[in-house]
């Protein structure tokens, strides 16, 4: 896992289920690609905080966590993927997105002045914090999961909005990411923290502290709140979202009284309505009416091996063991699903 919370504070108020990984066995899930891929970039480096790069300098860290957990998931536990990349951000997004460039700008400063200090323990704890997920290694992701015929698809918006809109379809079990925004996008699951080695990494701390997937009801917790999915978005506007700015002083638990006296941000005392966001309306609208598109597949293509072992091994040096143990894995995944009659995860366009 890695090191910036992000999305809205929903912690203190989520009726969560600490799950295994095989409560999830043959269940379809859309996992935020972007999401995930920040986990591998931020914590698969040397113990100098450097990513790991193939001979031209390129970061493979995320190719490497993506080809080894997705298949692990599917092939072990029998858990079916769908990728969800993100598209464009909402305007509203603008400010939360340079608020996280001036945090990875100071660990990249704080990062080179420990390297230079040799304190290699502060330097991984800062490296993990400057990951930057650009367009290219976006495109490596895509084509290796392409390669191996796991299916995914490019969000027009927020990849949680896409993935709960799936959810909410049927097309999907749950949706998979580490934020709490897929459950004010309306996904009915939430699965957080798909993770194998059950760890995630404190940079403040230095240190990792375990954890276990979790599965979140949306149904389930507006019931026990006594809420509705519109008075959740209200609350979570109060608290701040990544669409805008809460109210000072105002907490979660704090926000969960006001919208169960007042109903919504409209009927609040005008000492605190005056505070909120000028643009709470808009950010309703995003999370209720999201931009999504339903010109998707959640179908498993063909696995292609030997242009798999071109691109891992030939273009980004990665060893052929390593790429043999991921495509034996997805061979045999296609086999098992072919003679079990899965046809409905028969193809992906190539």
């Amino acid at each position: 896992m890695w090191g910036f919370n992000l999305g809205v504070n929903l912690r203190p108020l989520i009726i969560k289920n600490i799950i295994r990984l095989e409560n999830l066995r043959a269940k379809s899930l859309a996992v935020d690609a972007n999401n995930m891929l920040y986990q591998f970039l931020s914590l698969i480096r040397t113990p100098d905080g450097t990513p790991l790069k193939d001979s031209s300098g390129r970061t493979t860290s995320h190719l490497l966590g993506l080809m080894f957990r997705s298949t692990r998931l599917i092939h072990d536990y029998h858990i079916n993927l769908v990728f969800v990349f993100d598209g464009k951000p909402p305007l509203l997004k603008e400010r939360e997105i340079a608020k996280r460039r001036k945090l990875r700008e100071k660990a990249t400063k704080e990062w080179k002045k420990a390297l230079e200090t040799t304190d290699y323990a502060t330097a991984f704890s800062k490296a993990v914090m400057t990951s930057r997920l650009t367009k290219p290694l976006v495109d490596d992701a895509k084509r290796l999961l392409r390669l191996l015929g796991i299916p995914f698809l490019q969000a027009p918006s927020e990849a949680e909005a896409q993935a709960s809109y799936m959810t909410m379809r049927g097309d999907v079990w749950a949706s998979s990411s580490r934020d709490y925004d897929s459950l004010l996008f309306g996904a009915p699951r939430l699965v957080r923290y798909l993770t194998i080695s059950g760890k995630e990494f404190l940079p403040s701390k230095g240190v990792s502290r375990p954890l276990k997937p979790e599965l979140v009801d949306l149904r389930k917790l507006l019931f026990h709140h006594k809420l509705t999915r519109e008075k959740l978005i209200d609350l979570a506007i109060l608290i701040g979202t990544d669409f805008n700015d809460g109210v000072k002083g105002i907490g979660t638990k704090t926000a969960l009284k006001l919208v169960k006296k007042y109903g919504n941000i409209e009927h609040l005392p005008s000492s605190i309505r005056s505070k909120v966001s000028e643009h709470y309306d808009e950010v309703r609208r995003i999370f209720l009416r999201p931009n999504v598109t339903s010109d998707y597949t959640v179908r498993y293509g063909k696995l292609h091996r030997e242009k798999l072992h071109h691109f891992l091994c030939d273009e980004r040096d990665i060893s052929e063991m390593r790429v043999e143990i991921v495509a034996q894995r997805m061979k045999e995944f296609h086999s098992a699903r072919t003679q079990t009659g899965l046809e409905k995860w028969v193809h992906m366009p190539d």
